[in-house]
């Protein structure tokens, strides 16, 4: 922990990467993570083509909408809000977030790319306005009044993108875009699809003008997150890792964390309370 405290008060300007685990201590799951379950995602050429496997998601996505939007940053989320607005121990330029739970904006961060979307908004695929999740929350509810929300989801029944274990869903009633009756989907990346390239190139922008990066709670096993510390590793740059578990990039590390992120990211912001 000295050696990262201190190799952040030396380099200059930061960026960090973010991923699930850094929200589990909010109560959010993760799909990867040493407590995790084994979990199949909903893929979006299935979500777009198959009308059943789209009711069966949004009767999941439901329940488990209810329960994750009810979760409140930890100590993690908070340490970069502060880390950002203070610029102790360095200037933060950005976090870079994988995950789609608003935990960050929650805690005041404001210099955030949300790499994969956000989960407080829903888009349709045919005009691409945007409604809040929460609104369309009341209409599900209203089409939906024989389904009761189970707020007793446990982790063995949720997932982080919000989709929850229901096993009669086959009378769920969907309701189209308000607007043009198209289909209306989470505005977050599915799996097998692709981040828009303007979010990619903002990252990659402040990977250029970083000294060093942070990565908090990612196992970076996948490709959108592990490209950005592959960029600063090619650029000789320092890589700080914290997270609980083994990470893909481990190799790479300049210094290496392993355990709790809400834990450890308060210590490295203010080392001297700790």
């Amino acid at each position: 922990m000295q050696e990262a405290t201190e190799l952040l008060k030396s380099v200059g300007d930061a960026v960090v990467l973010t991923g699930a685990g850094l929200s589990t201590g909010s109560g959010v799951p993760d799909y990867r993570g040493p407590g995790s379950i084994r979990a199949t995602p909903m893929l979006y050429q299935d979500f777009v083509s198959d009308p059943l496997a789209r009711q069966r998601y949004w009767a999941r996505n439901y329940q488990g909408w209810w329960k994750l939007s009810q979760a409140k940053p930890n100590e993690g989320h908070r340490a970069l809000a502060r880390w950002e607005r203070r610029a102790r121990p360095g200037v933060l330029l950005g976090v870079i977030t994988q995950n789609v739970d608003g935990l960050h904006e929650a805690a005041g961060t404001r210099q955030l790319i949300t790499l994969h979307g956000r989960s407080a908004d829903v888009v349709c695929l045919r005009c691409q306005r945007v409604e809040a999740r929460a609104h369309l929350q009341q209409r599900l509810a209203e089409l939906n009044p024989a389904v009761a929300v189970n707020d007793r989801l446990g982790p063995a029944e949720l997932r982080p993108d919000a989709d929850a274990e229901v096993e009669d869903w086959q009378g769920f009633t969907v309701p189209d875009c308000f607007h043009c009756g198209g289909l209306l989907k989470p505005d977050v990346v599915f799996f097998g699809e692709t981040v828009p390239k303007p979010r990619v190139a903002a990252a990659f922008a402040w990977c250029e003008a970083a000294s060093v990066i942070v990565v908090a709670g990612s196992s970076l096993t996948v490709m959108s997150g592990l490209r950005f510390v592959r960029r600063m590793a090619h650029r000789g740059v320092p890589i700080i890792i914290i997270n609980h578990g083994a990470t893909r990039a481990d190799e790479l590390a300049t210094v290496r964390l392993d355990g709790d992120t809400a834990a450890l990211l308060p210590a490295l912001v203010d080392p001297a309370v700790h």
